[in-house]
């Protein structure tokens, strides 16, 4: 329910800004919206949020960040799934299952960092600024796996052949 709801107010964050593409207009407007909810729905959508950000805390997909935006740090993967959750639920969902499905997103290889810091741990944020507090019931990340080395061209074509195509 509260994942469903998450999408919901992202879809309805998105409905409202002038470029729905642009994940630091999503993040403020979500934001905004957010601010607007009781306490508890609050928390619920922050649960959500963290169930969504341990789902894509994936090293395929931070593969596919660093090869997006030139280099990805780790606060620049945060960023980068913050810029993919504005997004909406339908990239998220494809991106997360294969992040090379990235390469037919809009505004994908044009040369800019795709990155919203305002839209990752948004719910978070606001349950902390109205509650001093961390939100209840956050999720740990999972094991990440073992990394490749992103800068390996020919294990970057292997690996993410679309976006390869489109950033090299």
């Amino acid at each position: 329910m509260s994942v469903e709801r998450f999408w919901e107010l992202v879809d309805a964050a998105r409905a409202s800004v002038e470029d729905p593409s642009d994940g630091d207009q999503v993040g403020a407007r979500a934001r905004q919206l957010l601010e607007e909810l009781p306490l508890d729905e609050v928390a619920a959508l922050a649960r959500a949020e963290w169930e969504l950000r341990a789902r894509s805390y994936r090293v395929d997909l931070w593969g596919a960040a660093y090869l997006i935006n030139g280099g990805c740090s780790d606060d620049g993967f945060e960023y980068f799934r913050g810029w993919l959750m504005a997004q909406g639920r339908e990239v998220f969902e494809r991106a997360v299952a294969d992040p090379d499905t990235l390469a037919g997103v809009p505004g994908v290889g044009a040369g800019q960092d795709l990155e919203a810091e305002d839209m990752f741990g948004v719910a978070n944020g606001v349950y902390w600024e109205r509650a001093g507090e961390a939100p209840p019931d956050t999720v740990r990340y999972p094991k990440l796996g073992d990394f490749w080395d992103f800068d390996d061209d020919d294990e970057v074509r292997r690996r993410l052949p679309r976006l390869h195509a489109t950033h090299r």
